[in-house]
């Protein structure tokens, strides 16, 4: 298989760092990147564009049923240790959060390395719903997304699951001023999104998400209800 095509390197860079490509087939991806400078820069590139996406979602705490879960998968404290467990918990703490900044910043400095200081940052778009709450309050902002420095590349997420009809899917649409919208695919109404080799108008200057019959409009134009628009901000 030649891993210095271009498209080939970015379907498989996209579907590792999204997190798809799992099992053998992420194992052997990660044996190829030593040697292959394609897949390596394929992988920096879509780490760059999906870094903004993470800082968009707030943390979680996870329950006491999932810390419970590790504890007996790493076989946890012995019975005669039991009153240290404290202890023990808050240590695991202080490695959890030292381990989180140390991927963070790793995959940060990455790209600093990767990334020539020409290229252009990525730009985020925060979308919120067009329709006002039920209290008549505002909808707080549902989607956001990553467009890649060169356009060609989006990525979308919602902030809150999207409840949708069996018969209905969302399409991502971008327009410049009053023209026309172009459509550049349908999106998850649940998870991330990869909109590959997305084509931005000239001049965009918002996003804006509808909602759709399956397999999106058939007349080239939104035929929903537009759901969420957001503008863009370099």
């Amino acid at each position: 298989m030649d891993y210095s095509r271009p498209e080939l390197a970015d379907r498989l860079a996209a579907d590792y760092v999204t997190g798809t490509l799992r099992g053998p087939a992420r194992r052997r991806f990660e044996a190829l990147l030593p040697a292959h400078p394609a897949l390596r820069a394929a992988v920096r590139a879509w780490q760059e564009r999906l870094m903004p996406l993470s800082a968009s979602v707030a943390p979680q705490t996870p329950s006491a049923a999932v810390w419970q879960r590790i504890e007996a998968r790493i076989g946890g404290p012995a019975p005669a240790q039991a009153p240290k467990a404290a202890g023990w918990w808050a240590q695991l703490a202080v490695w959890r959060s030292l381990a989180a900044f140390a991927t963070v910043a790793a995959v940060g400095l990455a790209v600093l390395l990767a990334v020539p200081a020409t290229s252009l940052p990525p730009i985020v778009v925060v979308m919120n719903a067009t329709a006002p709450g039920p209290d008549g309050g505002v909808v707080p902002a549902s989607f956001v997304a990553s467009i890649s420095g060169d356009g060609r590349a989006v990525v979308t997420k919602p902030l809150v699951n999207v409840s949708l009809q069996p018969d209905r899917v969302l399409e991502l649409w971008a327009a410049a001023g009053t023209g026309a919208p172009r459509s550049l695919g349908l999106i998850s109404a649940s998870g991330a999104t990869v909109v590959r080799q997305a084509v931005l108008p000239a001049g965009t200057d918002h996003l804006a998400v509808s909602l759709e019959p399956p397999g999106g409009s058939p007349t080239g134009a939104p035929t929903g209800p537009v759901l969420f628009v957001g503008r863009l901000n370099s």
